[in-house]
């Protein structure tokens, strides 16, 4: 991937993540942890979608969009297992 490509990604994955937590009303993790959360959610959107047999190639929108989805459901999992910690 070239420098360009590499700074889209964590451009989007930035966007993603804060996006992501904005959907799901929390407090987010900062500016690196939204990028590493939102990073990770176009990561697990991308192999969540490829699964489902749906295309992630084409334009930046749809790229933006399963980041987000990705990390929206990251997010959840997360604060899922921080609950289930605090509890035992």
């Amino acid at each position: 991937m070239s420098e360009t490509g590499w700074l889209v990604f964590i451009v989007i994955g930035f966007a993603a993540g804060w996006l992501a937590g904005q959907i799901m009303k929390g407090d987010g993790f900062g500016i690196v942890g939204d990028i590493i959360v939102g990073v990770l959610g176009a990561l697990f959107g991308g192999f969540l979608f490829s699964r489902l047999g749906a295309s992630t190639e084409g334009s930046l929108f749809v790229s933006l969009i399963v980041a987000i989805i990705g990390a929206v459901i990251l997010l959840f999992l997360l604060r899922l297992i921080e609950k289930v910690l605090r509890r035992g």
